[in-house]
């Protein structure tokens, strides 16, 4: 398993003894539901296998079929495995018991908004709301309550995968200030630090070498790089609006993007589907890493490479307009 990744076997089922499991850390706060056992160990069709987490045996999915098969009698049930991270392991069960089984109470939902809040502060309003079934706004009013967590980082992941920063000024800001600070550093590394995008890092760059400031200047708010534009009547960028600027996201949380990927049924169960992840997959690596297999190219081979390179991007910017074509015909 390579850091930063999580896997739920959905095709391999094993018959695991009762008492090496655990059922701490349930996101319901009442705990089970008696009623809801009781009908579960009467039932005459096999109860469908659970879902532990490996490194800790602790049942993400299934208590009410675990204390059912426990009042049976049964010494051992069926178990799928997730592989990952307590805190994603956390987040597969709110997501679980949201969509079958005995639905999670509204002061579990929000509960569990607000853990999520705590491991994930990177992610959007939208996307919590998207995993625990609650709305957006009130995910933002949790937010608002949780210490440290309406400031955390410089920007959201929204559901689209799209990292928007929450506040232009404040990075164009921070680059001018790495700038003059660290004249040799990369537009890569700038706008990697800042969260901005490379080419508004690029005109904050040009501003400070005429001698302007790194803020454009404007009435009321700061205007918007040109590269920064928003479609006419799209929503701001703060948390998902369709009108995000497009700035590319950190390593850690595009791997968080598509580690979310991974264990949805959808891609997972499709030859296609599992063919996307592992080219995405390919794009979780760390910029020194990219940085290591550019140092190690042979001389020889660099044009060649450097061509491949650009043409696999213009693959990849076309399946991104495709996709998002998809999406606005969708709507």
């Amino acid at each position: 398993m390579e850091p930063g990744q999580a896997h739920l076997d959905m095709q391999t089922v094993v018959e695991v003894e009762i008492n090496s499991l655990s059922v701490a850390g349930s996101p319901r706060i009442s705990g089970e539901d008696i009623e809801h056992v009781e009908m579960l160990t009467v039932a005459q069709a096999p109860l469908p296998p659970i879902i532990a987490h490996r490194a800790t045996m602790r049942v993400i999915d299934g208590v009410h079929r675990l204390r059912a098969a426990e009042r049976r009698g049964d010494d051992k049930i069926a178990v799928r495995f997730f592989d990952g991270d307590e805190a994603d392991a956390f987040v597969l069960a709110v997501e679980s018991n949201i969509t079958h089984g005995l639905p999670l109470s509204m002061a579990d939902r929000k509960n569990a908004a607000e853990r999520i809040i705590r491991s994930h502060p990177l992610w959007s309003d939208r996307m919590i709301a998207s995993v625990t079934g609650i709305a957006p706004g009130t995910v933002a009013e949790i937010r608002r309550r949780v210490a440290g967590a309406a400031a955390a980082g410089r920007g959201r992941i929204g559901q689209d995968g799209r990292f928007r920063p929450l506040n232009g000024a404040e990075g164009r800001r921070l680059a001018g200030n790495l700038i003059a600070e660290n004249p040799g550093l990369s537009l890569r590394q700038i706008a990697r630090a800042s969260g901005i995008s490379p080419e508004t890092a690029r005109d904050v760059r040009n501003r400070l070498r005429r001698g302007e400031e790194p803020l454009l200047k404007g009435r009321g708010r700061p205007a918007r790089a040109p590269q920064e534009q928003l479609p006419a009547g799209s929503a701001d960028a703060g948390d998902g609006g369709d009108g995000a600027v497009p700035v590319r996201m950190p390593v850690q949380d595009r791997t968080v993007v598509v580690r979310r990927l991974k264990v949805d049924p959808a891609l997972r169960f499709s030859e296609t589907g599992r063919t996307l992840l592992r080219l995405l997959s390919i794009h979780t690596i760390s910029a020194e890493e990219w940085d290591d297999i550019m140092a190690n190219i042979p001389p020889h081979c660099s044009g060649i490479i450097a061509q491949l390179a650009r043409e696999c991007a213009d693959i990849w910017a076309d399946f991104a307009q495709r996709a998002e074509r998809n999406v606005a015909e969708a709507v």
